[in-house]
């Protein structure tokens, strides 16, 4: 009898050889230049996604400019692009024709369900239209305190184990448990992790292991829109009992019990709002929580607005996957940025020192958002190292994108604009939107957070770039940008805050190498498993 797994190579086979067919009799983007695929299966997805993958992608920039031709699982080509008038296209005016891919959909959906990272058309805008004034600036006046007070957590833990002789940390799993607790009572109005001990919060766990996991089960990502076709739920859950792959079944476990998590929150936080029960609203955060507050939205919503069950719980686990990993891996890289320039880092602790000294831990939402120098080394990193660093969209009609710079085709024609048939895909790189030379200068590619406190260059105030965060590209455009961009700040701004007065953070004898991936991530070295980041921390003299 064969395995499954013989029969998911059969399959996988089989779609190769038809979408080979496909292409061969009509291929789309046939005249645009680009890097040969790597291999018929693979393509160029590991020369792209591979944790080494940097230089291959200043490679596409530097020998094929704003657009390339690539090519994706069993030869299937896409479109490479960091062309600014092409994603103002594809971000704005043209998003309900660029939708996200069907396998990150899928991907997604199987995770968290009908949540704002998996909806279209109207259903997202009906969920968007509910959810943004829970991530207001207003809300985040409220939210501050409840910041300061975890992160004063981790900063007594960071202390307390400094007294105990510890001098070296692995500053990403203390960053990442961090933003984790702040995920849970922010947005969630439960804790997550008290920071004060090793967390044995069976949730929590799973939420870092599916996290953790995710990356081992890229092989399977493209086949998943194809997979969840058959059968019933039911029989593909069978299915996945059935395989014989051991991550694959941890994978399983992390998801039911995060789903399980989630109905238990959704379950008591409406039974505590509706009864009015102000101990067990104190517990969940004095009901400021956003899912509190999204509640208490929806019950208020006309009917038409209102959410389903099914996506009231999409949105609790849409806030964990998008509010940890991304925040706590920024705050890593500025830390470990810090460590490397000692001059930025004493300019910035100068700053917050005498923020200290006026406001303690009492510091609000305006206030530290006037502090132009935290401001500058936030701004800086997100623009230099975004954590995402490609999103990936799927034509689901024909469409056609303009280009603000024209390419020479194959054929030595100039193109200003290529027709994207429907079902294509285009990759936009926002990482590179963001340091390109010609916008920013010649120092693009250089982290300088000084440039944030003088006027920027002209080219980048005149490009109209279509990003919803200072000119920058890291949090995306249009009606489907990163909702959570705030919270995202708060949570880098506070950590900061009540970090660097108290430690100083240097360079100790591990290395650390930064790998891309989803989400770019620190390992000990290039051949690290796992994600971690080693620094000395020793305390500042008063």
């Amino acid at each position: 009898m064969l395995s499954l797994a013989v029969y998911v190579s059969l399959a996988v086979a089989l779609y190769a050889a038809l979408r080979f067919m496909l292409r061969f009799l009509r291929p789309p983007f046939a005249n645009i230049n680009g890097p040969p695929p790597q291999s018929f299966m693979a393509g160029n997805m590991r020369q792209l996604f591979q944790p080494r993958a940097w230089d291959f992608h200043k490679h596409l920039i530097d020998t094929y400019g704003p657009v390339a031709r690539l090519y994706g699982l069993a030869g299937r080509p896409f479109l490479h692009v960091c062309d600014l008038k092409a994603m103002h296209s594809v971000l704005v005016k043209d998003q309900e024709i660029f939708l996200r891919g069907s396998e990150t959909r899928s991907v997604v959906n199987l995770i968290v369900g009908p949540g704002l990272l998996q909806t279209v058309g109207p259903q997202h805008r009906r969920q968007r239209k509910l959810l943004i004034p829970v991530f207001s600036g207003a809300h985040m006046r409220d939210l501050t305190p409840m910041f300061l007070e975890v992160t004063g957590r981790l900063r007594s833990a960071l202390e307390s184990r400094i007294r105990d002789g510890a001098v070296s940390f692995d500053v990403n799993s203390w960053l990442a448990r961090t933003a984790l607790e702040l995920v849970g009572q922010g947005a969630l109005g439960t804790s997550l992790d008290p920071l004060t001990r090793d967390s044995s919060n069976a949730w929590a766990d799973a939420i870092k292991g599916l996290a953790a996991g995710s990356s081992q089960l890229k092989f399977l990502r493209g086949l998943v829109p194809h997979l969840v076709r058959i059968g019933t739920p039911s029989f593909r859950r069978r299915l996945v009992e059935l395989a014989p792959f051991q991550v694959l079944q941890k994978a399983k476990d992390h998801v039911d019990t995060v789903q399980k998590g989630c109905q238990d929150l959704l379950n008591s936080k409406r039974m505590a709002i509706k009864s009015g029960d102000a101990e067990a609203l104190r517990l969940m955060g004095e009901g400021k929580d956003i899912l509190s507050v999204l509640l208490k939205e929806n019950m208020l919503a006309a009917e038409e607005d209102r959410l389903p069950e099914e996506e009231l719980l999409a949105q609790i686990g849409t806030f964990i996957v998008a509010g940890t990993d991304t925040t706590s891996n920024s705050l890593s890289r500025i830390l470990h940025l810090l460590s490397e320039h000692s001059g930025v880092q004493d300019k910035l602790r100068a700053e917050l020192a005498n923020a200290h000294e006026q406001f303690g831990n009492m510091i609000t939402y305006d206030e530290i958002n006037k502090l132009e120098y935290l401001d500058a080394v936030c701004r800086e990193t997100l623009r230099l190292h975004p954590p995402i660093a490609f999103a990936q969209r799927e034509a689901v009609e024909d469409a056609v994108l303009p280009l603000g710079e024209p390419i020479v085709g194959k054929d030595g024609q100039q193109i200003t604009e290529i027709p994207v048939p429907k079902g294509e895909s285009v990759l936009l790189n926002l990482a590179a939107c963001n340091k390109a030379k010609a916008l920013w200068g010649e120092d693009a590619e250089e982290w300088k957070p000084e440039r944030w406190l003088k006027p920027l260059p002209r080219a980048v105030e005149n490009a109209r770039i279509p990003g919803i965060y200072s000119h920058l590209m890291t949090f995306l455009a249009g009606g489907y940008s990163c909702i959570g961009f705030k919270f995202s700040q708060l949570e880098m701004k506070v950590v900061l805050y009540m970090l660097l007065p108290a430690f100083e953070f240097k360079c100790g004898a591990t290395s650390i190498f930064w790998n891309f991936g989803g989400i770019a991530h620190p390992t000990t070295g290039k051949k690290g498993d796992k994600p971690q980041m080693w620094l000395d921390i020793v305390p500042v003299s008063a």
